[in-house]
């Protein structure tokens, strides 16, 4: 078979005029059967004329179309579909020939000639195509080597054209082990029907199938993962055992092939992913091209995800502000190896220092700030509550009111669903950094002449935004990076309980999310993002363990530890006295809330400061308690301090 295959298919392409001489022979060939099957075997003198002509004719028009430059091996379907049209366009411009030229002047008969092309037509162009289609199928049968290995047996979601380049990718790759056996699609008008000589199956059939082919694996394209069907196909395959892989789109494979090394294992923030966000990006553009904007907290996870999609709008430069020096300049190494061409400025300092913020501020002169900057781990700040009022409430203020001073066009807050009922102290804190906000963006709207009692230079009219949206997949210290190591080590893996639920979202659709509601913002909006359907944080470890290739219980076990400190079951988005007002963007709302007033909320902050600088901390949680009534504790140490103000009340 070898020696067959090097006597035909050299390692050298053979030369294009050879194409065209086995083509020519083939027309010529396909005439002669014309005239005879038209003329029973008579060649009469015009029809060795009409040989003659045409046969130049055909090689004048391949010439043109360049059939003979195609890779007969190569084949696909458009340069079948060259040759069809070549031999068509041919026939016509012989037939045009015949009758304004021939016919006049050389006095030849065209009695018969529109038959003997029709017939010509269709054998030509079957032969001309065949012979490509036999070439390429023995090409690829004896340069397929003997295998020593089993080829393990995959199948491809969806049956469309990047399906169909998968398949074709996979099987013109010299030695790949995978032998694709049909395509999974939910498509009722292609089930059971055949697609490049591979069937289509629905998702029903995935166990049978499992069990006929042995299958292991499924590929699926890394796009439109949120597709209803798709991801019906792919919880059936975690359900079955069934691996996922996911396959890059055509245009990011090298060299125009998919190299195994672009397969990746599917991820568990693939299957929480949504359909994606529409945004306005014209006006984000428009908002944000030219300005200077500081992003503080920049070296987190959505701080440094607000500074990747910032500099995608063409600002005149962005501040990156942080107080953890490794991460920030990590953050700075990937800017430097990235393309963007936008100014940036890294700076270090703690927003609880106002000084060294003053400074940022004269020195760069900031027009919109995005503050992300937070202390956000529950248990951290359960058992640190003053650091979490110091940084999340005194240090919001800090950077609040200066920007206020400095006359920001634009502050917007980076918040979280635990301020909405806070159980725990890092939500207290949060809410109550709202609160401060909202009556800033608040006083401004209602007092044009309004000046921050602790206000230095001029007065601005800076427009204060909230966002406050749940969990982001992937963040710093979130559940699923610990699921991940849990399962690298073997397991088990811990939950706190059976029954907790949590809102996830990517961090890229959270700060696009962040980024919109920025543009729409008026002033002292608290803005919500849909966050979709919670999410069982027991399903979700069991879906990981599965797709880790493991059986939950079984190979891996979910061990339950108990709720930490702070911590509850339910995380909400909305308190209940609060209302929503939708917008434009169907993925953002508006909490109607009655904003406190600015005196008060400023003057219990410099109370609580006070209280926390002291180090007195149950002295500092009860005045939390006493500004958000709906703040009670929940699995913490102060519950007690819950117990003595319900006594309190009582007595």
């Amino acid at each position: 078979m070898i020696y067959i295959r090097n006597l035909i298919f050299q390692d050298r392409i053979h030369s294009r005029w050879l194409v065209l001489l086995i083509d020519l022979m083939i027309v010529f060939v396909s005439l002669c059967l014309s005239i005879s099957l038209k003329d029973k075997l008579d060649l009469k003198q015009d029809n060795i004329y009409y040989m003659i002509f045409y046969c130049s004719n055909a090689i004048l028009i391949f010439l043109i179309m360049r059939t003979h430059t195609r890779i007969i091996r190569y084949s696909n379907t458009k340069d079948m579909l060259r040759i069809f049209v070549a031999v068509l366009v041919s026939n016509a411009a012989f037939m045009f020939l015949c009758n304004v030229l021939f016919a006049p002047y050389l006095r030849f008969s065209l009695s018969g000639l529109g038959d003997i092309l029709l017939i010509n037509f269709f054998i030509s162009s079957s032969l001309l195509m065949g012979m490509r289609i036999v070439i390429k199928d023995l090409f690829v049968y004896l340069e397929e080597p003997v295998q020593t290995e089993k080829k393990e047996n995959v199948l491809i979601y969806g049956s469309g054209m990047s399906s169909i380049l998968i398949k074709n990718a996979i099987e013109g790759q010299k030695g790949l082990m995978i032998q694709v056996q049909g395509f999974i699609d939910v498509s009722s008008d292609k089930i059971y029907k055949c697609v490049e000589q591979k069937q289509v199956y629905p998702i029903r059939a995935l166990d049978g199938l499992k069990k006929k082919f042995d299958i292991k694996t499924m590929l699926v394209t890394s796009e439109d993962l949120n597709v209803d069907g798709k991801r019906k196909a792919v919880d059936k395959c975690i359900e079955l055992g069934i691996k996922v892989i996911t396959v890059p789109p055509s245009d990011q494979w090298l060299n125009g092939k998919p190299n195994l090394n672009q397969f990746k294992d599917l991820k568990i923030e693939d299957l929480l992913e949504r359909a994606p966000i529409e945004l306005c990006k014209d006006h984000i553009l428009s908002e944000l091209s030219g300005k200077r904007i500081l992003v503080t907290g920049a070296a987190g996870s959505i701080g440094s995800e607000i500074v990747r999609q910032v500099m995608s709008y063409n600002p005149e430069c962005v501040i990156l502000c942080d107080q953890a020096e490794t991460p920030l300049h990590d953050i700075q190494m990937e800017i430097e190896d990235g393309k963007n061409t936008c100014k940036t400025k890294m700076f270090i300092a703690d927003i609880q220092n106002t000084g060294r913020i003053r400074s940022l501020f004269n020195l760069y002169k900031p027009q919109i700030v995005f503050h992300a900057a937070a202390y956000k781990h529950v248990p951290m700040m359960e058992n640190n509550p003053t650091e979490a009022v110091l940084t999340n409430v005194w240090g919001t203020k800090n950077v609040a009111d200066i920007s206020l001073e400095f006359g920001v066009e634009k502050f917007i807050m980076i918040s979280t669903d635990k301020a909405v009922r806070p159980t725990n102290i890092m939500g207290a804190s949060k809410r109550i950094a709202e609160m401060y906000i909202q009556s800033l963006g608040t006083e401004i709207n209602n007092n044009q002449d309004f000046y921050p009692v602790d206000g230095n230079g001029a007065t601005g009219q800076t427009k204060f935004i909230t966002t406050r949206f749940g969990n982001v997949l992937g963040s710093n210290g979130s559940v699923i990076p610990r699921f991940k190591a849990q399962i690298e080590k073997g397991g088990p893996i811990t939950v706190t309980h059976p029954d907790i639920t949590r809102y996830f979202m990517t961090i890229p659709e959270a700060v696009q999310l962040v980024l919109e509601a920025a543009i729409m913002g008026k002033g002292s909006e608290i803005f919500l993002f849909d966050m979709g359907q919670p999410v069982k944080i027991a399903d979700l470890a069991a879906n990981m363990i599965k797709l880790a290739g493991f059986t939950p219980g079984e190979d891996m076990k979910i061990v339950y530890t108990g709720l930490r400190p702070g911590e509850k079951l339910y995380e909400e988005l909305l308190n209940e006295e609060e209302h929503i007002i939708p917008t434009y963007n169907k993925d953002i709302k508006i909490s109607k809330t009655i904003p406190n007033s600015y005196t008060e909320i400023n003057t219990v902050i410099k109370e609580l400061l006070e209280l926390g600088l002291l180090n007195n901390t149950d002295q500092m949680v009860l005045k939390m308690k006493a500004i958000l009534p709906d703040f009670i504790s929940n699995n913490s140490q102060y519950e007690k301090l819950d117990l003595r103000l319900a006594n309190t009340e009582t007595l």
